[in-house]
């Protein structure tokens, strides 16, 4: 595979690090972009391991709480322009609480919205604005509480970032800082139990070749290895987390003292894992000019 410029330039803006080493590090993985990453890391030279997947597009994430049930729910339109407006706001709110009456996005987009399905609702919208809109997905959690909080907020109970929190016993004022947490930091999972096995073999494979690239004996290593995994969970996992409210304290001791336990929580960001081409202002308003 050639290694071009572009994908030079990709790399460098994943991780940090200098262009020849990017290239090194293409030409090393033939190509293979998150190959490269893990190569960067192995030889130290990954200044950032940022995440494969930029968030570009716009939109807004609406959350809704009913009783012990709480849905999230993403739609995507074109520019923050459009997210901005009360009508697609609106739309994004009805979608939403449509949301606690169906379990999948599939079935979503066939739920009634005022006579119309969401699907076709969103349709009329799409001709009325003249930007294309998405629903992209939804997430619902059920607990004895659950507790919203939406970053960002653009509106009531849609922004940037919404989160749920689903607790057994504590109250709402914990659940909301343990919600802030969230929408702060980003667990992977709640627990090591709920972590992807691939992601955790994947680092410690990568942290064994930065341990062997150190030249020490392979038992020495394989003690560096077992602390490296245990950083590596207790930073994933949510329950494992220093709590930025009190980081003396892990969310899940935190959360104890409030007399809660954590049984689960979902948070979905705005355009998380798309990527989004960027125009180039001056081309596109040539080209219009141009007919």
């Amino acid at each position: 595979m050639a290694i071009t410029a572009a994908l030079v330039k990709e790399l460098r803006d994943a991780t940090g690090a200098g262009m020849m080493d990017a290239k090194k590090a293409l030409t090393e993985t033939a190509g293979d972009m998150q190959a490269a990453v893990d190569w960067l890391r192995t030889k130290g030279l990954a200044k950032a391991a940022k995440k494969s997947g930029r968030t570009a597009a716009e939109g807004l994430v609406a959350v809704v709480v009913d009783g012990g049930t709480g849905v999230a729910v993403e739609v995507n339109a074109e520019t923050d322009f459009v997210a901005k407006n009360a009508e697609f706001q609106d739309m994004v709110s009805g979608i939403a609480t449509a949301a606690l009456k169906v379990d999948d996005v599939d079935a979503l987009a066939q739920a009634d919205l005022g006579g119309k399905s969401v699907a076709d609702t969103m349709t009329d919208k799409i001709a009325t604005v003249g930007e294309n809109m998405t629903l992209r997905r939804m997430a619902k959690i059920q607990g004895d509480t659950v507790v919203s909080y939406v970053h960002n907020a653009a509106a009531p109970g849609m922004g940037k970032i919404g989160v749920l929190v689903a607790l057994s016993g504590g109250d709402d004022a914990i659940g909301k800082q343990i919600a802030m947490h969230i929408a702060a930091v980003n667990p992977a999972a709640l627990s090591e139990a709920d972590m992807d096995a691939s992601v955790v073999e994947k680092e410690k494979q990568v942290q064994m070749d930065i341990a062997r690239e150190s030249g020490k004996p392979e038992q020495v290593i394989e003690k560096m290895i077992e602390g490296r995994m245990k950083k590596f969970v207790a930073e994933s996992t949510l329950l494992n987390q220093q709590f930025v409210v009190n980081p003396d304290l892990t969310v899940e001791a935190a959360a104890k003292e409030a007399g809660a336990t954590i049984t689960g929580f979902i948070r979905l960001e705005v355009g998380e894992g798309i990527e989004k081409k960027e125009e180039n202002f001056a081309e596109e308003v040539a080209k219009a000019a141009q007919g």
